[in-house]
């Protein structure tokens, strides 16, 4: 018999609610960091980013729609930034739909154009860290997930 069963309550999927919340917490994080200025588009800007100033990454977003699963290359390059974010202690999710990223996100400022959203990263803005909620719950939902043996959990953002 469950708690459940026991009290005569339903019982709830708890990594459902985890999900939801760490989506919710992932799209206010994503919000934030470009208000900021704290948020690194791209696989080859995150890579150069990670290689010069890896102290200051907090999170790292890997973003990949179906048809990218077949993209040899970029699979390589997901190896690589998942090698170096556990490395140097760097929580990492994975999120499969880029267009709600997209969405989040929106074009590069610079250029209007849309830009590479298969890997961003959120830095701190100043040595003495960033104290956002947002990151604090990811974090969290983070050290869960890799006490299970979950080690990149995918997160499934909100409509």
């Amino acid at each position: 018999m469950t708690l459940e069963e026991i009290h005569g309550q339903e019982p709830v999927p708890a990594s459902h609610d985890w999900m939801q919340g760490a989506g919710k917490a992932l799209h206010e994080l994503l919000v934030s960091a470009q208000r900021r200025g704290c948020l690194t588009a791209g696989v080859y800007e995150s890579a150069k980013l990670m290689n010069v100033d890896a102290d200051n990454v907090a999170f790292c977003v890997l973003a990949a729609d179906e048809e990218d699963e077949g993209d040899i290359a970029l699979q390589i390059h997901f190896t690589l930034i998942q090698a170096f974010c556990c490395e140097n202690a760097i929580d990492i999710v994975r999120v499969n739909d880029v267009g709600k990223l997209a969405a989040i996100v929106g074009p590069s400022e610079e250029s209007g154009e849309p830009r590479d959203l298969h890997c961003i990263l959120i830095t701190n803005p100043n040595e003495d860290g960033w104290k956002d909620p947002a990151l604090e719950k990811l974090n969290s939902f983070c050290e869960e997930r890799r006490n299970g043996n979950d080690w990149v959990p995918a997160i499934t953002l909100p409509e």
